[in-house]
């Protein structure tokens, strides 16, 4: 079985408007949280917080351990072709406020834009579970 550990921040602003990035890998791009996968030795926070700068281009602060989302993935519903054994993610999810930057989209990633949306609107999008999943953590659900 694979793992893959990834640390995602739910970033709200004074007015009520999520961050999120839209993610293009796979079979259909969709809205996602800020973040990602560690790196070897990686302490969750930091990744989080490289993450979200990668992403969106703001610097942020880690407020809260939102919670540790599990879930594991059949070879089947995996994104890589030929792929014969599960995928046992770990996603942990932490509150973040923004600290500096500014807003810009990441250039050969695995998302292409960055967009502020606003609460009312993201059940609208066409986006990942983990939307859902983090906005649950954080009470905005």
């Amino acid at each position: 079985m694979d793992l893959r550990v990834a640390a995602y921040a739910v970033i709200v602003d004074e007015g009520d408007r999520l961050l999120l990035a839209h993610w293009n890998e796979g079979r259909r791009g969709a809205w996602t949280m800020p973040g990602g996968g560690l790196e070897p030795g990686e302490e969750p926070e930091r990744a989080a917080r490289r993450e979200v700068r990668e992403e969106t281009g703001y610097k942020v602060a880690i407020e809260q351990l939102l919670g540790i989302h599990s879930r594991v993935i059949p070879p089947g519903r995996r994104l890589m072709p030929g792929v014969t054994e599960p995928l046992h993610t770990l996603r942990i999810v932490y509150r973040a406020r923004v600290i500096g930057g500014r807003l810009r989209n990441e250039a050969d990633g695995s998302t292409d834009r960055a967009e502020w949306f606003p609460l009312s609107e993201v059940p609208s999008l066409q986006r990942v579970k983990l939307v859902d999943i983090a906005l649950e953590m954080a009470g905005l659900a």
